[in-house]
């Protein structure tokens, strides 16, 4: 029985007919909870069918947005969704996924230099505290705006070019000046 490809460190999931998942690092079944999981710590998996040997890790991950999604953790608008099932068959269709992993990683690296920026800003200071409370609650209120949809109408964005050295202290400023403002909202939204 298979652990894992060759020193690639990922883990084979064995997805047998009563739908039950075998982690074959474990040796143990697993739910699509614990796949979830294994996503959010960064763990490279792959699912595939016990009887045909087929790799099906991409309908395994399209399942788990699906229970997120209808547990209430909804994170795609319904724009965002007819815009991508349009797609579908479309000229356009074979760049999209790029189009996606690229917006994704854009963002990601944007948030990861956004929380970096503040936690460095207030790092080891008398407002460490508070800046962290601060970043819990610009980060809830960045969730609440992306469950609501957004803008309505909005198309992603594409990639942002990195910004100049004297450009990020300006950024600085301005998400300084903007998180300050979200905070006044909260604050009187809170009272």
């Amino acid at each position: 029985m298979a652990k894992s490809s060759e020193g690639s460190g990922t883990v084979i999931i064995k997805k047998y007919a009563n739908r039950r998942l075998y982690n074959t690092e474990s040796s143990s079944y697993i739910t699509l909870d614990h796949l979830a999981q294994m996503t959010r710590d960064g763990r490279d998996f792959k699912v595939i069918d016990a009887k045909t040997e087929e790799d099906i890790t991409h309908n395994i991950l399209t399942q788990i947005i699906m229970e997120e999604e209808n547990r209430g953790q909804t994170m795609l608008p319904v724009s965002f969704l007819r815009q991508l099932i349009s797609l579908y068959g479309d000229s356009m269709q074979a760049m999209v996924p790029q189009y996606l992993e690229a917006s994704m990683e854009a963002f990601r690296r944007n948030q990861n230099q956004f929380r970096q920026a503040i936690e460095g800003t207030f790092a080891g200071g008398p407002f460490a505290e508070i800046a962290r409370r601060n970043m819990d609650m610009f980060e809830a209120a960045a969730a609440a705006f992306k469950a609501t949809g957004g803008v309505p109408g909005a198309t992603p964005a594409a990639p942002a070019a990195p910004a100049s050295p004297a450009s990020k202290e300006d950024e600085l400023a301005a998400l300084k000046e903007q998180l300050a403002g979200l905070q006044d909202k909260l604050n009187k939204l809170g009272s």
